[in-house]
């Protein structure tokens, strides 16, 4: 495993780095910010964040760079998508490490998160040919019509800290072969990874003479994220993070008459049936749950098991959970690491009494870690409580996993469904018939319903996003690309006479 001194080098970054980026030049004349690693709690760097005239550079950069860029045919734009997924391979171990290093993620989930980078470029190349329009029967005589897809312009994207670089690819990849520049506000938390992957697309970039500005950061501050929200000139705006943070964003450019794509909070539940593979069902539980130390809006939240077998599959789990090896991400034979700050791990103690105050019976307590520099360091929870109890129906951004009873499956469904959050569902079961009525209309009212596989852990080849108050956006895979595009119906006259629709009779 590499210092992080000689990670900082290959990968460009530079200590007192300005933390905006457009028009081939970095500047920034906001506050400065730095960045401690959750790993050792050291200072990996600092950089300065955009002003509103920084703000207004930036924006400007990408409004002159969409202009040609969206004459460039889409397969074109896809070979472009093509050579930066190549350079992410080459730069995959660097850019996981750096990952591990400010997010706390395992390494291993570090490289997953850059080869889902380079899995959706590689889907954004095909998908660049397939950008496909209806053609349409017209009710009139010699008359055409049909369906275009063009450029929707600027594409906000404010990613979260708990996957740094994954979600920006998500959406730049797929902006970019629609036509599209992209204006990015990673999170202040993790603002070194987002400067990583600016240089990597520079590289490529300039090696194949594109318009300047078509991939641009501004980091910042919630007050960068408010002038996105608001900005007409970004007719979309992606944004991954709390439901807080979504509502407000969905709020800002509901009131502008733009459109937004947002991933907010998971409340995620796993139902467990007595036909249940134990060995699957406790393999998915446990890495749902403490993956990622509990920080995917996939993770694991409540475990919902008949009561024939509660006993069995929660001594199983909780068994399981001893063998759980925690410390720095960067040993590959660690399970856990660190929360992101030591905020986090406050929220996280904050629970576990709110859980004790509730009336909740814990199966395996954790807590705050000693001996740690950082202070970022817990062990996981695991807590009996009851599902309508409001710290259950609360997303703890943590490894709290919540288990509770069931007798039928009508039951089951009604407590997985009975959260404000719509994001992931799973069920383990060994009956086709409760796996097909988990997936019906009657069933998990979440955008990701799963049968015997667990809640985190999703292929970019569908579309990912979740309903209620999970904000209702749709990345990634699928048709998730007309997001970024604007559509257009065309009527095409090729006779010599202008009837009208619907029999409609105008002489003149």
């Amino acid at each position: 495993m590499k210092k992080f001194e000689n990670l900082s080098k290959e990968l460009n970054l530079d200590t007192g780095q300005k933390g905006c980026h457009s028009g081939g030049s970095w500047y920034g004349s906001g506050e400065m910010i730095q960045s401690f690693s959750p790993v050792e709690g050291s200072l990996l760097g600092s950089l300065q964040t955009a002003g509103i005239e920084d703000y207004e550079q930036a924006i400007a950069k990408a409004e002159y760079a969409f202009l040609s860029f969206r004459k460039i045919p889409a397969p074109r734009r896809g070979d472009l998508v093509r050579q930066f997924g190549n350079r992410l391979r080459e730069k995959k171990e660097a850019l996981g490490q750096l990952v591990s290093w400010e997010m706390g993620k395992s390494y291993q989930e570090g490289l997953g998160e850059v080869q889902e980078m380079i899995d959706i470029c590689d889907f954004a190349v095909g998908l660049s040919r397939q950008l496909t329009g209806l053609t349409i029967k017209s009710e009139r005589p010699d008359h055409f019509m049909m369906e275009q897809w063009h450029p929707v312009g600027l594409v906000g994207i404010i990613s979260a800290f708990n996957f740094p670089v994954a979600v920006w690819a998500w959406n730049s990849a797929l902006a970019w072969i629609c036509g599209d520049a992209c204006v990015w506000k990673a999170s202040e938390k993790v603002p070194l990874c987002a400067l990583a992957c600016q240089h990597i697309w520079n590289e490529v970039s300039a090696e194949l003479n594109l318009p300047e500005g078509l991939s641009t950061i501004v980091t910042g501050g919630r007050e960068i994220g408010v002038l996105m929200s608001e900005d007409g000139r970004i007719p979309v705006v992606s944004a991954t993070g709390s439901i807080r943070m979504g509502k407000d964003v969905g709020a800002r450019v509901g009131a502008r008459l733009g459109r937004s794509i947002l991933e907010l909070g998971g409340n995620n539940a796993m139902i467990i049936t007595e036909t249940a593979d134990l060995k699957m069902t406790v393999t998915a539980a446990v890495f749902g749950a403490v993956g990622t130390a509990g920080q995917r809006c996939t993770s694991t939240r409540r475990l919902i098991i008949h009561e024939s077998i509660y006993d069995r599959v929660c001594e199983a789990i909780a068994g399981a959970y001893k063998q759980v090896k925690i410390g720095s991400p960067l040993e590959p034979s660690n399970h856990m690491g660190p929360l992101i700050d030591q905020a986090a791990v406050q929220m996280y103690l904050d629970a576990l009494e709110a859980v004790e105050t509730s009336g909740g019976r814990f199966l395996v307590k954790g807590g705050k870690l000693e001996g740690f520099e950082s202070g970022c360091y817990v062990s996981p929870s695991i807590a009996e409580v009851e599902n309508h109890w409001p710290i259950v129906q609360h997303e703890t951004f943590a490894p709290l996993l919540y288990v509770m009873k069931y007798s039928t499956l009508e039951e089951a469904i009604a407590l997985q469904n009975g959260v404000p959050q719509g994001l992931s569902s799973a069920i383990m079961t060994g009956s086709m018939q409760e796996a097909h009525r988990f997936v019906s209309a009657s069933g998990s009212d979440c955008g990701i319903a799963n049968a015997n596989i667990g809640t985190s852990g999703a292929e970019i080849g569908g579309a990912f996003g979740g309903e209620k108050e999970t904000g209702g956006g749709r990345e990634s895979g699928s048709d998730s690309w007309k997001a970024y595009m604007r559509r257009q119906t065309n009527t095409l006259n090729y006779g010599s006479s202008l009837p009208l629709a619907q029999g409609i009779e105008f002489n003149i």
